[in-house]
């Protein structure tokens, strides 16, 4: 069951990257993030009262709440911002580090121990991640676009982690609470930006929103906590090994998107360094 839950996160994450870029083009970043979210957090909660799942209280609610806030606020603000500039492609790339960064902040709250491969995997990985800035700032991508995505993998790493230190109830109702969070911090960026909030009325703006609200809020990111919550968070992190080829084909198919000899020299180490990192990792922890 682990490994099914895996594949399908693979293949939706690896076409949500895409999704958010094409939205982008019809809807202001932060709106878009939170139109999904606003549409999630219903849709999640009815779920769970046709369930009759339980609701999260104590450490469980303050963990559901911190994993909305930074997975689906911070994550998702900064990844759909950082995706007005950066392709699709190099975005699920930098995502590649979540792995890496998801051992280093489990082993710091003392949710799991911490290998040497690990260590110096990351080291390798930070080599690759400069070698993609390098390659993209070349191609006038800018930097700041590149970091927003980044942090947001960083983001998406610590909302794991404090998933994994308190088991869940309910896959349903920790991602409505995580959506509802995650939907008032996106409301208020998108504010602070000064972003025009108006509903979209076309076809191409509403696509993008409708198809990540259900493939990737209800899919993938309840997929995602299950995995989390049977499964080491480490190893299910290996995800982000597998989305970004799945990502840069898409990109490259859809949107024509080509990048500089650095950038995928970059992405290439990227993915070696986490596959060492993670090879032998699958067990259950």
């Amino acid at each position: 069951m682990q490994y099914a839950a895996f594949v399908g996160c693979c293949l939706i994450w690896g076409s949500t990257f895409l999704a958010i870029r094409i939205g982008n083009q019809s809807l202001p970043p932060e709106w878009a993030a939170t139109l999904r979210l606003v549409l999630a957090a219903p849709l999640l909660a009815l779920v769970v009262l046709i369930r009759r799942d339980r609701w999260p209280r104590g450490e469980a609610l303050k963990a559901a709440i911190l994993f909305g806030v930074f997975n689906f606020g911070a994550n998702l603000g900064l990844l759909y911002w950082g995706e007005r500039v950066v392709p699709s492609g190099i975005a699920a790339v930098l995502y590649a580090t979540v792995p890496l960064s998801t051992a280093f902040i489990a082993a710091a709250l003392g949710v799991e121990r911490l290998q040497a491969r690990k260590l110096v995997a990351a080291i390798v990985a930070i080599a690759g991640v400069a070698t993609i800035f390098t390659g993209e700032m070349r191609l006038d991508v800018p930097f700041n676009g590149l970091v927003a995505v980044f942090l947001a993998a960083t983001a998406a790493s610590l909302s794991s982690v404090f998933l994994k230190r308190a088991p869940q109830p309910s896959v349903f109702s920790t991602n409505a609470i995580g959506a509802a969070a995650g939907a008032i911090i996106c409301l208020a960026a998108s504010v602070v930006l000064g972003e025009d909030r108006t509903i979209p009325t076309t076809v191409a703006a509403w696509w993008p929103v409708i198809y990540l609200t259900v493939a990737g809020s209800l899919g993938a990111y309840v997929i995602w906590t299950w995995l989390v919550g049977h499964w080491s968070v480490t190893s299910a992190s290996y995800v982000g090994v597998v989305v970004p080829v799945i990502a840069v084909i898409l990109g490259a198919i859809v949107l024509q998107e080509t990048r500089s000899p650095e950038t995928y020299l970059g992405a290439a180490v990227v993915v070696a360094a986490v596959v060492v990192a993670l090879r032998g990792g699958g067990s259950a922890h």
